[in-house]
């Protein structure tokens, strides 16, 4: 089949034959439909994080279900699914608790140590960054990594929600769980910023406010439920026109969705008395953030990292897929273009420009 390989980072997706083994007990063989192009797999494309190379990427899929394991439970062939990158082993403590973003043994559903690999290239070992490898004609993954939906939704609809939505909606709906009433800010408006601008809007909180450097995006958060725009790189003082909107010393909820110290930063700033700022953006190894001492006790604020929105992916994809068919949740404007697996850089060199909220490979 074919693939977009990173056969190392810094490099452009090649697009290769891969061969794919056939599925152990617990695993499936997915037809990938579509794929959604995500940041967090452009700071791979970019950032050494440690990744095994080569590397097939792609967490963001749906697709239908073609052959299954032997002792395989949670799908079935023909199944309309949307890839989990959320891999929990199901058994321990946090799994039981409902928790499986903090799963302690995630590795108990990859392939042992000694086994066949998933993927190959002329017999070479290719990894799966985050269990799936989306950018390739079949995903093999284990059942665990998959949630099914409904198939009256769109396949290019429905891979969004896999990453960005519930990155961005999980994280209004479970971390910060914004309340009727509640002030949000939203740093960074790509595919995941737009989902916490409309995760916050409809938890009905009372102010929106959508913070980007670029005109388009910001028009897009006003779709999305964004109550208020702020171009951050016109606008000299953030923090004092976020005051000005809520009319008092910041907002409830700051989520800062770009991954730069600076812009955690002005997440902290943008808060108000006994605030969060939230940190969902990827940052680069080394780098981070703090709280001052005034800000912590006087200030009464946190700050939190959350991780796929702290997801539970059997309970929060198909609801977001039942709030889309009911017209509530927007993703037919969160995809700006649909592309083939060849134009994947082409994808990414637009990502990173800032130009799109999301390109998306449809396979015929």
């Amino acid at each position: 089949m074919k693939a977009a390989v990173l056969l190392e980072v810094g490099k452009p997706f090649e697009i290769r034959e891969v061969q794919l083994d056939t599925p152990q007990p617990h695993e499936v063989v997915v037809k990938v439909k579509a794929s959604g192009l995500c940041h967090s797999d452009l700071h791979t494309m970019k950032t050494d994080f440690g990744w095994p190379m080569p590397a097939v990427l792609g967490h963001e899929f749906a697709g239908i279900v073609e052959s299954i394991g032997s002792e395989v439970t949670a799908v079935k062939v023909g199944d309309h699914v949307v890839g989990n990158l959320i891999s929990a082993c199901g058994d321990c403590p946090d799994c039981r608790g409902g928790r499986p973003t903090k799963c302690t043994n995630p590795g108990a559903i990859r392939r042992a140590e000694g086994d066949a690999p998933r993927l190959t290239m002329d017999g070479q070992a290719i990894a799966q960054i985050g269990d799936l490898g989306g950018f390739a004609e079949k995903a093999l993954v284990h059942e665990r990594n998959l949630v099914v939906i409904d198939d009256d939704i769109a396949l290019d609809r429905a891979a969004l929600l896999g990453c960005a939505v519930i990155t961005g909606a999980g994280a209004t709906k479970n971390a910060a769980k914004v309340r009727f009433g509640d002030t949000v800010a939203v740093i960074g408006c790509g595919g995941v910023g737009l989902n916490v601008v409309q995760g916050a809007a409809i938890a009905g909180a009372r102010r929106v406010i959508a913070l980007d450097l670029q005109p388009a995006k910001l028009e897009l958060a006003r779709k999305f439920g964004a109550t208020d725009v702020i171009n951050s790189g016109e606008e000299k003082d953030v923090v004092g026109r976020v005051r000005e909107i809520v009319g008092k010393n910041g907002v409830d909820h700051a989520f800062e969705v770009i991954g730069l110290p600076q812009t955690v930063r002005q997440a902290i700033d943008l808060t108000d008395v006994g605030g969060a700022a939230y940190v969902i953006g990827k940052m680069k190894p080394g780098t981070g953030a703090e709280l001052t001492s005034d800000e912590l006790l006087r200030g009464q604020k946190s700050l939190h990292g959350v991780f796929m929105g702290s997801t539970i992916a059997d309970v929060d994809i198909p609801l977001y897929a039942d709030l889309y068919r009911q017209g509530r949740l927007n993703l037919d404007d969160l995809v700006a273009e649909t592309i083939s697996l060849e134009q994947i850089n082409e994808g990414y060199t637009k990502l990173e420009k800032g130009e799109t909220a999301r390109s998306v490979i449809v396979f015929d």
